[in-house]
């Protein structure tokens, strides 16, 4: 039997549906289902007319049945429906992607194996700075600050501070920073930052690595740590400061000290979290010196540890040779003298695991509600590692989006938008471990149709408080394709529609994570919500590039102006080559960390529960063309 439409399709189910007397219709079938529908009654005629069964009561029909005993659809002893699988249809909000546009082929082929081998390569290479990165200063400056200072490790301070179950959850961010810089390594900029839960509440935590460089604070190290703040005042996040810094390093006090966004913005964003009642706490676990000192001064609550704990502008050294007086440690700036004389610190530990007790406390006195505990959506129904072998090894702008959103989504479902009106943007909402979002994902270059689609669906996403996924891999300009014949008409209008996306992300007050899975050249990355538009969160993974364009394009363009010797040429190739590279990119806290291909949907959930406090009422209008 034929179904000449989705509507009889829909009237006949609903007989099925019937239960007490009450009639449910469903909606029309996705293409996957109602092939499989009109299959099932195929298959009940077929085995009708023959009239016999299987010995186990299946029918002949095996490739129907293999099918829907694998959806669920049909239990294993008949052909009939199962009752879970028509109470899931109505449970179910979007359709599964199509098995035929999303599943790989031949994992054994030639190609697909190229494709995991140079994955893995780039993974190894960032796995190689990474563990070099948390490696801090090197084994003598961990032993120094162990034994010979009695302090805890960064990572140890941060593990007494988490909930004992949650340290899993915790969201490390920019784990690279520092590494390559011109003025040398400097791992993790000198500072362990990331989001946990302390009492159920996520908080922001920023711990100085002392064992790096001696605690001082380099140019990288103030950067990190304003975009730390960003994204704790984005995301309304306590913020807790283990402080144990050696202040800034002189020889780059220009860089470090007089602009805006130089380490004074520290104490303005403080402040200005202060004004919008976001928790402020310090933790004094070493020396506060100099700029420094205004952290805990600033902050809503201040624990300083005996012994270890100082606080103060200029440390002995400095009076010293300032006032030729001599004055101990404790006496100019310690624990006991904050805590009973000038009252900059509230609480006094005698240990650092009693610090962390009270700042436990402090979490729970700040009258705010646990984080809600997430339930696991649905598991993907393809496998997350065949990420590795998606990303082409060559030409990695060709990636099909399609095939990333059935591994990052539940049960690979999702609801597409605007499918056939500027195709090279695919957009459309699915749920990430019961998150609904709107996902966002290119496959080509963003002309004037995709651009206008891409605007009105952000929109659509604003109205309705839907957080925005990005998965950013643009067409590099050099590749993009434009008729000289209509060049004039085709750059006015891709300039307005344009024009109007960004202003559209730009105005969104809805959460917005951007995952840079291949490529991020040209204006295309700004319209994939690049780092100008302020999301919530930045990623890459090991494969992605990121520049003004292509490095041999750029190479190209520079040599065409100025005449260059091979070897100069070569240089500058090698230069060119790797400062668009996701390690660069991390390096230079570009983005908020590198994030394996497997790991997106774990990271993406993650990022999705920390921003729930994010979103604001909007009411800009909707315009929808």
């Amino acid at each position: 039997m034929l179904f000449n439409s989705s509507l009889s399709t829909s009237y006949i189910l609903s007989r099925t549906l019937t239960k007490q007397k009450q009639t449910f219709l469903v909606p029309p079938l996705s293409k996957l289902n109602f092939l499989s529908y009109c299959c099932y009654n195929k298959t009940i005629k077929s085995t009708t007319k023959q009239g016999r069964l299987n010995g186990d009561g299946s029918s002949n029909c095996n490739n129907h049945l293999s099918l829907s005993q694998r959806r669920g659809w049909c239990s294993q002893s008949s052909a009939e429906p199962t009752k879970e699988f028509l109470r899931s249809r109505k449970r179910q909000k979007f359709s599964e992607l199509p098995t035929s546009l999303v599943r790989i082929e031949n994992p054994h082929a030639k190609n697909y194996q190229n494709n995991v081998a140079k994955s893995r390569q780039l993974i190894a290479e960032y796995e190689a700075v990474r563990k070099a990165s948390l490696a801090g200063g090197g084994a003598r400056a961990i032993e120094r600050h162990v034994k010979f200072h009695r302090k805890l490790l960064a990572r140890e301070r941060i593990k007494l501070l988490l909930d004992d179950d949650d340290e899993d959850s915790f969201l490390e961010l920019s784990q690279v920073a520092g590494m390559g810089m011109e003025y040398g390594n400097v791992p993790q900029a000198g500072m362990l930052a990331g989001i946990g839960r302390v009492h159920g509440i996520d908080c922001l935590i920023m711990a100085n690595e002392a064992t790096v460089k001696g605690g001082s604070i380099y140019p990288i190290g103030v950067k990190k740590q304003l975009r730390i703040q960003e994204i704790g005042l984005q995301n309304r996040l306590p913020c807790i400061y283990l402080v144990d810094s050696g202040g800034a390093f002189l020889p780059l006090q220009s860089e470090i000290f007089p602009d805006k966004n130089h380490g004074g913005r520290t104490f303005y964003n403080i402040a200005d979290m202060n004004s919008q009642n976001i928790p402020q706490i310090t933790v004094v676990l070493g020396h506060c010196t100099a700029g420094a000192a205004y952290i805990p001064t600033m902050s809503h609550e201040v624990v300083i540890v005996q012994r270890i704990g100082a606080i103060f502008l200029g440390g002995p050294p400095l009076v010293k040779a300032a006032l030729g007086e001599i004055v101990s440690t404790e006496d100019l700036g310690g624990a006991n003298m904050h805590s009973s004389v000038s009252g900059c610190s509230d609480h006094y530990a005698s240990t650092e695991p009693e610090a962390f007790t009270m700042v436990r406390d402090i979490v729970a006195s700040i009258n705010q509600l646990p984080a809600p505990m997430s339930e696991s959506g649905d598991e993907p129904l393809y496998d997350p590692l065949e990420l590795l072998g998606i990303i082409p090894a060559e030409d990695q702008h060709n990636m099909d989006p399609y095939k990333i959103i059935a591994r990052i989504t539940d049960g690979s479902r999702f609801g597409e938008f605007k499918k056939r009106y500027g195709p090279n943007l695919v957009t459309g909402f699915a749920h990430i471990n019961r998150h609904l979002v709107g996902i966002i994902g290119n496959k080509g270059g963003i002309g004037s149709d995709a651009a206008t689609k891409g605007s009105q669906f952000v929109q659509l996403c604003n109205q309705r408080g839907i957080p925005l996924i990005f998965l950013q891999n643009t067409l590099p300009d050099s590749l993009q394709e434009i008729s000289s014949t209509h060049h004039e008409i085709y750059s006015s209008n891709r300039m307005k529609s344009h024009g109007q996306m960004m202003a559209a992300i730009g105005c969104a007050n809805v959460p917005k994570i951007t995952m840079i899975v291949g490529n991020a050249f040209g204006m295309d990355h700004y319209l994939m919500c690049g780092r100008a538009m302020s999301p919530n969160f930045l990623f890459s993974w090991p494969n992605a590039k990121i520049g003004l364009m292509e490095s041999d394009a750029l190479l190209k363009s520079i040599t065409q102006e100025t005449d260059l010797s091979e070897e100069r040429k070569c240089k500058l190739q090698e230069k060119l080559s790797h400062e668009v590279t996701a390690l660069h990119a991390s390096s230079r806290i570009w983005n908020d960390g590198i994030v394996l291909p497997q790991q997106t949907r774990q990271v993406l959930t993650r990022c999705l529960e920390i921003c729930r406090n994010s979103s604001e009422s909007s009411t800009n209008p909707f315009l929808r063309m």
